[in-house]
């Protein structure tokens, strides 16, 4: 599995949190969700940002490129 790189995040002052990922919104996390993000975030920063906005590799997309649906 590769490692997931280029995600920043920023905790605003009314305690929400926005991630980006190569300086582009990828979500929005509020309240409880926040603070839970930012609890997993202290451990691996870029894993736990990968993971709440679903931007992560799952170990076949080598295998899913090369069938042929979709090659075009």
């Amino acid at each position: 599995m590769g490692v997931a790189r280029g995600f920043e995040y920023e905790v605003r002052s009314d305690g929400s949190v926005i991630i980006t990922h190569h300086g582009r919104k990828a979500t929005v996390l509020r309240g409880a969700r926040a603070e839970e993000f930012l609890d997993e975030a202290r451990a691996d920063p870029q894993g736990a940002m990968a993971r709440w906005t679903g931007n992560y590799k799952h170990g076949n997309e080598r295998t899913a490129k090369q069938h042929p649906r979709n090659k075009r």
